[in-house]
């Protein structure tokens, strides 16, 4: 039997969990027994764990039957999630077994976009305009009250899908069906917003919170993809970035505003005209392998800080590394039928290329917004390391510059259908 404390967590098992999440799973492992919900058998994630049961997390009863399954065979310490969906169950999970938890009331108010910036205004963190609306209508007034141009997104939702800008009211009905019916697909709420579009570069402060004291361990900078939408292409964390101590005070304010005790917080933040103004705060570790660049870039582990968090345990934030880290997207030119990628005359062993992962095959579709998503679109990423953030994104560049994706575009593949026809 081992002596080391036993963790729950809950954890999606889609097809890219192993890529973009496997490394939490694994540095959790490094120090800690881990027991498993999910929501299918594990495959890759074996190695890593002691226990399983199998369950939809979104099936409240489900999940708290599998949880108790599991605490009548270990002894559980504490329990963890860094799916954003799974934020609201596994916080009613870990007060059904009794376990440290953030309230289940501060978890649905950082799931709800809404909610949150009234909790912003309130305690007078820097925010955006925002009125919540359920019709067309509502959203056109709305815009005229705030003033274009504006940025509708679904209430409660994440990864970007169904949020979009709009420069103006002939632009606001196909925007708000778009936003629209991303909204629908959620189970906290199915309102959208009317926001203050936040004119600025984007950044995101990646926040340790232990017993009310919040503390911010990086910066990340990040760049997105063309308008009208918002995804992101890329990020970057330096050890040395000057832009933490101007953009920490924001961050751990509205972490503050939220009730957030204790966790992983990812502050998404705008700098308007030099001063930061809040997005809004996801109340777990920042998804596209944020985490694995902080660790990369400071040494800091934020998923043994995640699990030492959640058993009650203060968490070691001595950063062991000074140097850089840097990821980059890669999406098709075109909506249609993925039919070769590569990576082409390029220096493959270059030992600052840390990293090639494709998550589509040639025979795939990839579908960009405004029909698809991140999860429909995107083909891979690249991951870099360098001295500088500079030199990371510099590099994280070139590699990109040596992919090359040929696609077939829906039109031209609808046409030769109807030819064969």
């Amino acid at each position: 039997m081992s002596s080391r404390p036993v963790v729950l967590v809950v954890a999606a098992a889609d097809a890219e969990a192993q890529a973009y999440r496997g490394y939490c799973l694994e540095h959790m492992a490094a120090h800690y027994d881990i027991a498993l919900i999910t929501p299918a058998e594990p495959t890759w994630e074996r190695p890593f764990i002691v226990d399983w049961e199998s369950a939809d997390p979104a099936d409240q009863a489900a999940l708290e039957e599998a949880g108790m399954t599991l605490a009548r065979r270990h002894r559980l310490a504490g329990v963890v999630t860094w799916t954003e969906w799974y934020l609201v169950p596994v916080a009613h999970l870990a007060h059904r077994l009794a376990l440290p938890a953030d309230a289940v009331a501060v978890m649905r108010n950082c799931r709800d976009k809404g909610a949150a910036r009234a909790l912003f205004a309130r305690h007078g963190v820097p925010s955006a305009a925002s009125v919540s609306v359920s019709t067309w209508a509502e959203a056109v007034d709305a815009a005229e009250r705030i003033g274009y141009p504006v940025v509708l997104k679904p209430a409660a939702h994440a990864a970007s899908i169904g949020v979009v800008r709009v420069d103006s009211e002939q632009e606001l009905s196909t925007a708000y069906v778009f936003a629209a019916q991303a909204a629908d697909c959620s189970a906290e709420s199915r309102q959208v917003l009317v926001e203050e579009y936040l004119d600025g570069p984007e950044v995101s402060v990646e926040c340790v919170t232990h017993r009310g004291q919040t503390t911010a361990v990086a910066v990340t900078r990040k760049t997105l993809g063309p308008a009208p939408y918002f995804q992101e292409i890329a990020h970057s964390v330096d050890a040395r970035d000057p832009l933490l101590a101007m953009v920490s005070p924001a961050a751990t304010a509205a972490v503050q505003a939220l009730g957030l005790t204790d966790g992983i917080q990812h502050v998404e933040i705008r700098l308007v005209r030099g001063r930061p103004r809040l997005i809004e705060v996801n109340a777990r570790i920042g998804g596209d392998l944020i985490g694995d660049l902080v660790h990369r870039a400071t040494g800091i582990d934020l998923p043994r800080a995640a699990a030492d968090l959640a058993c009650g345990r203060t968490p070691d934030l001595t950063p062991t590394r000074q140097q850089a880290a840097a990821i980059r997207m890669v999406y098709p030119p075109a909506s249609g039928t993925l039919t070769a990628r590569r990576l082409d005359g390029f220096r493959a062993g270059a030992a600052w290329l840390e990293r090639v992962h494709w998550q589509r095959e040639p025979g795939d579709e990839v579908v960009l917004p405004p029909q698809g998503d991140m999860f429909t679109s995107r083909v891979g990423f690249l991951i870099t390391t360098a001295p500088t953030a500079a030199l990371a994104q510099q590099r994280a560049e070139e590699a990109h510059r040596a992919v090359t994706l040929h696609v077939e575009p829906r039109d031209q593949a609808v046409a030769r259908t109807e030819s064969a026809a």
